[in-house]
Order: C-alpha cells, then sequence, then structure tokens
C-alpha cells in the first residue's frame, strides 16, 4: 500500500502554491514601522468610548449577522443604501468572498502587476486562471486589462506597492467593456484625490472596496466594506461565513466613521508629511513614484547600495520599510507615511547609509 505524505492530502494547486506573506510584525516594540501601511495616530476617541460600551454581558451572544448598524452607518456616510452594503472582516475578508462568489477552477481572475499580491493567491486558491497583466512603467493603466471571458478583474486604485492612482473616468471607461465583474479596491483612496464610488450607479459589475485599516486607524479590528447594486450584494451575502463580524468590530466601525473630524484631521497629517517625505526623498536622490496613499515607493537605481542592502541597514538600525522580492520590485522599497519625527529619523539614517 502506497504511504501518503502530508502534502498528498491537498489539493494539488494548494500543495504547490506559496501563499501571502504578510509585512513583518515584530514583537520588539522598539521598531520605527514603516513598513505595513499603519496609520501612525490613534483612533477616535469615540471608538475608545464605543469598545468600553460593548464590553459587556453581551458578549456571551452572537454578532448580528447582517451587520445592520455598520451597514447604515456606511450608507449614510457615502450616500447610498444599506442594501447595497456589505460588511466584511476586513476588506481581505470581501475579496476572498468575491473570488468565491464568482471565479472557479479554470476560470479567468485578472490583474495588473504589480500590484496587491493577494489577488493572484485567492485565484490560487480556488484553482482559477491567473491572468497577469503587467502596468507599464509609469503604472498608467493597460489596454490589455480588459480580457474576453474574465470572471473577475481586479483594479488596486490607489495601487500598492506603487501609491499611483488611475484616473476614475479611465475606471469607468473600462467597466462596461469587462465581461465580469470589475473590483475597485480603495483600501487607500481616502489619501487621494478621487474616487470610484460614484461609479456604483452607473455599472451593475463594479464593486468597489473599502477599509477602515488606514484611514481610520483600525487595522487591529479589522473591519471593511463593499459597495455594489443590490444583485451583486445579494448574491455574495451567500458566500460570506455566518457571523463574520464581532461585536467590539461593528461598534468601533460606527463610533470611527461617525466622528469625521478626526478622520480629516488624520488624513490631511498625512498627507502633508507625506508630501514632505516625496520632496525630501528626492533630494536624496531617489526616483519616487507619484503617490495618492499614505506610503511611497522609491526606485533605488542610482542609489549606491541596492534597495534589499537598504531595507536590511534600515532593518539594523531598528527602522522597518517594506522590502518586496519580486520581479520588477527588488530594485524598490516602500516607505509608510508615519509621524513627522519617524520620518525624520528615516530620512537622517537613509543619509548616511544610502
Amino acid at each position: 500500500m502506497k504511504t501518503k505524505t502530508q502534502s498528498n492530502y491537498f489539493r494539488k494547486n494548494i500543495d504547490k502554491m506559496s501563499g501571502y506573506v504578510p509585512g513583518e510584525q515584530p514583537q520588539d516594540g522598539q521598531y520605527i514601522k514603516l513598513n505595513t501601511n499603519e496609520n501612525p495616530y490613534p483612533p477616535s476617541p469615540k471608538v475608545i468610548a464605543a469598545l468600553k460600551e460593548e464590553i459587556n454581558e453581551k458578549l456571551r451572544l452572537y454578532p448580528d449577522p447582517s451587520s445592520a448598524s455598520a451597514r447604515k452607518k456606511v450608507a449614510e456616510i457615502f450616500g447610498t443604501r444599506p442594501e447595497r452594503v456589505m460588511i466584511g472582516n476586513g476588506s481581505d475578508e470581501l475579496l476572498t468572498i468575491i473570488v468565491r462568489s464568482f471565479a472557479g477552477k479554470g476560470d479567468k481572475v485578472v490583474y495588473p502587476y504589480p500590484s496587491y499580491l493577494l489577488y493572484k493567491t485567492l485565484s490560487e486558491i480556488q484553482d482559477a486562471e491567473g491572468c497577469i497583466i503587467d502596468f507599464p512603467e509609469d503604472y498608467s493603466l493597460p489596454e490589455e486589462i480588459i480580457v474576453k471571458g474574465a470572471a473577475v478583474t481586479f483594479i488596486c486604485n490607489p495601487n500598492s506597492p506603487s501609491g499611483t492612482m488611475i484616473p476614475v473616468e479611465e475606471v469607468s471607461g473600462i467597466a462596461g467593456k469587462i465581461d465580469g465583474v470589475i473590483v475597485i479596491d480603495e483600501a487607500y483612496v481616502d489619501f487621494a484625490n478621487d474616487n470610484c464610488m460614484r461609479l456604483v450607479d452607473k455599472h451593475p459589475n463594479l464593486i468597489v472596496l473599502r477599509t477602515l485599516s488606514k484611514s481610520y486607524s483600525l487595522a487591529g479590528m479589522r473591519l471593511g466594506f463593499a459597495v455594489a447594486q443590490e444583485g451583486l450584494i445579494n448574491g455574495m451575502v451567500k458566500v460570506k461565513d455566518s457571523y463574520n463580524v464581532d461585536r467590539l468590530s461593528m461598534a468601533s466601525a460606527v463610533a470611527a466613521l461617525g466622528d469625521r473630524e478626526t478622520f480629516r484631521e488624520n488624513v490631511a497629517r498625512i498627507k502633508r508629511t507625506r508630501e514632505r517625505l516625496i520632496d525630501s526623498l528626492k533630494k536624496l536622490g531617489f526616483f519616487v513614484y507619484p503617490s495618492q496613499a499614505n506610503f511611497v515607493m522609491i526606485k533605488c537605481q542610482d542609489a549606491r547600495k541596492a534597495a534589499k542592502e537598504i531595507y536590511q541597514e534600515l532593518k539594523q538600525r531598528k527602522i522597518l520599510i517594506r522590502y518586496i522580492d519580486q520581479p520588477r520590485l527588488d530594485d524598490c522599497l516602500r516607505i509608510t507615511v508615519g509621524t513627522d519625527e519617524e520620518i525624520d529619523a528615516l530620512l537622517d539614517n537613509l543619509a548616511e547609509i544610502k
């Protein structure tokens, strides 16, 4: 009798895939952490108050499976109807739900490259056919993104890791030409000058994703939302876990979304620091991609040291940035916009080691 190894129990596509690798989360709190695009400022005080109020005997009960309070708040803030909103355990869960809802074995899942690496992982899990469309060097919208017969097409806008933005009019122009659903992943859009939310009314195949991890300082709570026309939302609800969002996350979302003043202040601070960071990096001789996100990506081709070497030396100095060892990115570094003090420390150290 032939003996199975543990890997033999997995589906073949799972056994051969490498899986998504998130950014480092060091246990040592001494690092200046500029590697995972977290907000450097605390969440709204109203979030803390809401969490304290929610921590009571009701924790023994399941949360609302429809996340009605959060859906209602999202609809109120973004001028839509709760029926067009779906709440997820971070926008990553919503990405998973989307791929599971629309793509099966052999179906085409389209995404540009370089972009968010999770799109590739999710398509591999479904054993779908990943259609990778190369971005041009300036990260403008590639014409080849329209793939005949595509089940799902992903566009991260602003893009990660480049921070670049595709104009909304261009996104709208291709949405009607795409066969399947088109997903506009707007995780970083609150730091940009425009967004695609208004396109939901126009395109029945379009889904806009948002997260509260970045601009609302709630990465630790894991809450995101999708906005699309009712037919798409109703179908995706069939795929989600019964109780996918907990009570505390829902309470924090409602409170954070309701505090527009804190949200606007923190976004404005980050945008100001971003512009200073870009100017300073250019003066240090790096090529800096134009960013509409809460991070910037630099190319180190003219630097005295390679990107990986700069990353490693900064890490030794307790400063973490993101190095992605992938084609077209291995001469680049991605830097989260931190506080002014954190950025000063980064720039001082970069000036010494580059």
